[in-house]
C-alpha cells in the first residue's frame, strides 16, 4: 500500500525546505490576515489585552489562516498544474505528498486556534477566527470558485471575520467602527483579486473557474474594478464618522487616491501590465489603511 506520509528521507527532506512549507499554508497572507485582525483590536473599545493574550490572538488568527490555505492548496491540486501561477504549488508538483494525513494537519491547526481563542479570550472572538478559516477553504474553495463569480465576493468576507475576531478580543462587544472597518475589508477583496484574475483570466479559463474576467471579458470586468475600487475608497472614509481622525484621514485618502488611479487606467486599457499594477496598489491602499487606523486609534 503506497504511503500517503511526505518522503522525509535526508534526500527529500533537504528539498522540504521553509520555502516548500511557507509555500502549503501560505503565509504571507495569514500575516497580512493576522494584520487586520490586529487593527480590529487596535480600533475596538475595551481594556486592552495582556501580553499573553495578545500572542494568543496573533497566533490564533495565524494558524487559522494557515489552515485555511493549506485546505485551499490540498482542495485544489487537481487544478493548480492548469494554470501558470500555481503550476510550481508543493501538491502541483508532488513535492509534498497528497494524503489524507494532511488533513489531519489542517483540522488540528484549525482546531487548535479556535479552541486557544476561546480559552484565552472568549466566545465571539474564537468564532470569529473559525469563521475567517471557513469563508475561505469552504465557502470560497469548496462551494462557490468553481460555479460561480461571485466566488471571491462572499470568500473575501474572510478578512472582514478576522477584524471582528480582534474587536472582540478583548470585549465580546462589537462597535461601530469595527464594523465600519470590517465593511471596508470586504468591498476591498473584489478589486483586489479581480484585478489579479485580469492578468491571469487564461490560466482561469484553462481551469474552468468562473472568476470575472472569463465571464464577462476582460473590458467589462475592468470596468467593475473601478467601479468596485470607488465604491471601496467611499467606504473607507467611513471609520473616521466612527472615532479615527485626521492621521486615518490621509492615510485613507492617499491610498485611496492611489487605487481608484490605477483601476481607472486598469478600465482605459486592460492589459496585464496596467492589471497588476492595480493589484500592487489595491495591497498599498490596504497597508495605509490599517496602518494608519492602528496609529490613530493607539497613538
Amino acid at each position: 500500500m503506497e504511503s500517503t506520509l511526505p518522503d522525509l528521507s535526508p534526500k527529500t527532506s533537504s528539498r522540504l525546505s521553509l520555502r516548500a512549507i511557507l509555500g502549503v499554508f501560505k503565509l504571507r497572507i495569514g500575516v497580512v490576515i493576522t494584520f487586520t485582525a490586529l487593527a480590529g483590536l487596535a480600533v475596538a473599545d475595551g481594556p486592552g489585552l495582556t501580553p499573553l493574550q495578545l500572542l494568543v490572538l496573533t497566533l490564533a488568527v495565524l494558524l487559522s489562516s494557515a489552515s485555511a490555505g493549506a485546505f485551499n492548496q490540498y482542495y485544489e491540486h487537481d487544478i493548480d498544474p492548469l494554470m501558470s501561477r500555481t503550476r510550481k504549488r508543493v501538491f502541483a508538483t508532488g513535492e509534498v505528498a497528497h494524503g489524507p494525513i494532511w488533513l489531519v494537519v489542517i483540522v488540528g491547526l484549525m482546531a487548535l486556534s479556535v479552541v486557544a481563542a476561546w480559552l484565552a479570550l472568549n466566545a465571539w472572538s474564537a468564532l470569529f477566527v473559525f469563521l475567517g478559516a471557513f469563508f475561505y477553504a469552504v465557502v470560497y474553495t469548496v462551494w462557490l470558485k468553481r460555479r460561480t463569480w461571485l466566488n471571491i465576493v462572499f470568500g473575501g468576507l474572510a478578512g472582514s471575520w478576522a477584524v471582528l475576531a480582534g474587536a472582540t478580543a478583548a470585549t465580546p462587544d462589537v462597535g461601530a467602527l469595527p464594523l465600519a472597518l470590517a465593511f471596508v475589508l470586504f468591498l476591498w477583496t473584489p478589486p483586489h483579486f479581480w484585478s489579479l484574475a485580469i492578468a491571469f483570466r487564461e490560466d482561469y479559463a484553462a481551469a474552468k473557474v468562473p472568476m470575472l474576467p472569463v465571464v464577462v471579458g476582460d473590458r467589462r470586468a475592468a470596468q467593475t474594478v473601478f467601479a468596485s475600487t470607488v465604491a471601496l475608497v467611499a467606504a473607507s472614509l467611513l471609520p473616521a464618522m466612527f472615532g479615527l481622525g485626521l492621521i486615518y484621514l490621509a492615510g485613507a485618502s492617499i491610498g485611496g487616491i492611489w487605487f481608484i488611479r490605477k483601476a481607472w487606467i486598469l478600465s482605459r486599457n486592460p492589459t496585464r501590465a496596467t492589471a497588476m499594477s492595480c493589484f500592487h496598489a489595491s495591497l498599498a491602499q490596504l497597508t495605509l489603511v490599517l496602518t494608519a487606523a492602528i496609529i490613530d486609534a493607539r497613538f
